[in-house]
């Protein structure tokens, strides 16, 4: 059974897994070199401990310790109580799910550990918005995509923001960071993947015309926000695809393109 530790003072030694969770910088060196990441909220926190992730600690205000019950009393971690107050002092910015979980990351598994058992893989290039990362798993989960595999310039996917906007996602699709671009995505054509660049550009074939539902093992490439895929990545594609717009709009966030075409990846529907 965890202990439950009142803690009234901001500056407590037992609470640094919390300090700044708003400074981004300090977090993105911080989080991997410590093995840590942070849960927020109850059911992130629940999906975390479920997917086997190690809790280090909890830190809760007090009406959500009667919530998280259960999990204080199955784990061994610290629980620290404290007002609303003090976690808006810690963290730096008004905790409104009330509940905090510190957990220990895992190592990563090798990208052809991944792909060895996957069919349908989505790969990222500079994707560096912590909200578009979470969005991109959520609906990777949902969609029935197998495994997500990052450059190496990706943004951390167990990022706070990224975990709780894909609430809790990042823990149910595997992903691993190829070692290097786009010399990586060479390994992913070697173990029988087409990959198919999205993109806005007309010359790309519609994603009905491409039909990717119909291919054996597909690795779907998504860019950056703004920029898109690179020309280096876009050369390394095996064919461009890209979703039909009407109304003279160009292009969707990243996030939205990447749902519509997870689908038409899984299933080939909606047809355009």
């Amino acid at each position: 059974m965890a202990d439950l530790i009142t803690v009234a003072d901001a500056d407590d030694p037992r609470l640094r897994d919390y300090t700044g969770l708003t400074d981004v910088e300090l977090r993105r060196k911080r989080e991997p070199a410590e093995g840590l990441f942070i849960a927020e909220g109850e059911k992130v926190i629940r999906r975390a401990k479920a997917a086997g992730y190690e809790m280090r600690s909890m830190l809760l205000s007090a009406k959500w310790v009667d919530v998280m019950r259960d999990v204080i009393d199955e784990l061994p971690a610290p629980v620290y109580a404290v007002s609303p107050e003090l976690a808006e002092q810690v963290t730096g910015y008004h905790v409104h799910r009330g509940a905090l979980a510190s957990m220990q990351r895992k190592p990563l598994p090798a990208a052809d550990e991944l792909l060895a058992t996957a069919r349908r893989v989505v790969v990222m290039e500079s994707v560096n918005d912590h909200t578009n990362i979470g969005a991109i798993f959520r609906s990777a989960a949902a969609l029935g995509m197998d495994a997500v595999l990052l450059s190496p310039d990706c943004a951390d996917p167990l990022y706070r923001r990224s975990v709780k906007v894909s609430m809790g996602a990042v823990f149910s699709v595997p992903y691993a960071r190829l070692d290097t671009w786009p010399k990586g995505l060479e390994a992913v054509r070697e173990a029988g993947f087409t990959l198919l660049a999205l993109t806005p550009d007309e010359k790309a074939k519609t994603l009905d015309e491409a039909a990717p539902h119909r291919m054996d093992r597909v690795a779907l490439m998504l860019g950056a926000e703004g920029d898109g895929l690179s020309t280096q990545a876009l050369v390394a594609a095996d064919e461009w695809v890209r979703i039909p717009m009407a109304h003279g709009v160009d292009s969707l966030n990243v996030g939205a393109a990447a749902a519509v075409a997870f689908y038409a990846v899984a299933t080939g529907r909606p047809r355009f």
